[in-house]
């Protein structure tokens, strides 16, 4: 049976093993060059069914879910309460993990003297919430997308021509952007997601290089066996250097993407060691 400090720590480690995945992967969860269209707020901390904030820990860990499943909307609520709002979770869907920190104030009585003592105990649990894009049947305004777009901008009729002579595929919508070897296209959130013009053609920018990677084009291959690894960072290198010619050219900003960074900075400290290798082997020779 496990005791009360065991479960605190499996919350503790599970909601710390899903940040260090994000981070590991090269993603800030907290960081994107689009906002979210959702009527709730283009930046928002995460909501609780009723409007209410989350705080904390469960900011993060659900900031984090939200951008490895490319929710757009902030609010989340548990099987129960969407039931109560006529809503049902979709089968299959796996919700997130959030916690639940309070105290309690029991009276104890001591056995020598008789004396009363109110002894603060400090309690955490977990419980599992879902976002509102994994359940059907809620109220209207659950799903309530913003009616004004944030950004400002006008598209750029050169870019414009310039990425549409690629002849990529490319499909709008959702809240992530990533190139899909398997089905060879381009997801971008709309345009109208992006801060500004900027933003979204220098993504684009990034995007298209990935696409060149096709056996069918270039058939650029870095020994990546999983998402993540070294291989990985090598590609995301050639993107963001490709992104940033095609910027120039363009005459486009390129956006300082915190995840590229992290990749190239994973692929940078694997090259520094293995040119510290190859010096002391040519050292010892």
């Amino acid at each position: 049976m496990t005791n009360k400090s065991e479960t605190r720590q499996d919350i503790y480690s599970r909601i710390t093993d899903q940040i260090a995945a994000s981070l590991e992967k090269g993603i800030k969860p907290w960081t994107q060059p689009w906002n979210s269209g959702h009527a709730a707020g283009p930046v928002s901390r995460p909501l609780r069914f009723n409007g209410e904030t989350y705080s904390g820990i469960n900011v993060l860990t659900l900031w984090a879910s939200a951008m490895e499943r490319s929710f757009a909307a902030p609010i989340w609520m548990t099987f129960r309460q969407a039931q109560e709002l006529g809503g049902h979770v979709r089968k299959g869907e796996t919700g997130s993990s959030v916690v639940y920190a309070n105290s309690i104030v029991r009276t104890e009585v001591d056995d020598a003297s008789g004396n009363e003592t109110d002894v603060t105990i400090p309690f955490m649990k977990g419980y599992t919430v879902f976002n509102v894009e994994q359940i059907d049947g809620l109220p209207a305004h659950y799903y309530a997308m913003r009616e004004s777009a944030r950004n400002p901008d006008e598209r750029l009729a050169h870019a414009e021509g310039f990425f549409a002579a690629l002849g990529a595929r490319i499909l709008n919508g959702g809240d992530a952007a990533y190139y899909r070897p398997a089905t060879d296209h381009i997801q971008m959130p709309m345009f109208e997601a992006f801060f500004n013009a900027q933003s979204y053609y220098a993504t684009l920018a990034h995007e298209s290089v990935h696409w060149t990677r096709h056996p069918s084009r270039l058939d650029r291959r870095f020994e990546q066996q999983r998402f993540g690894d070294s291989g990985y960072a090598k590609e995301e290198l050639v993107a963001e250097l490709g992104a940033a010619f095609l910027c120039a050219d363009l005459e486009l900003k390129l956006e300082d993407r915190n995840d590229h960074t992290a990749y190239i900075g994973s692929w940078l400290k694997k090259w520094r060691a293995r040119h510290l290798r190859n010096n002391q082997q040519q050292l010892i020779m």
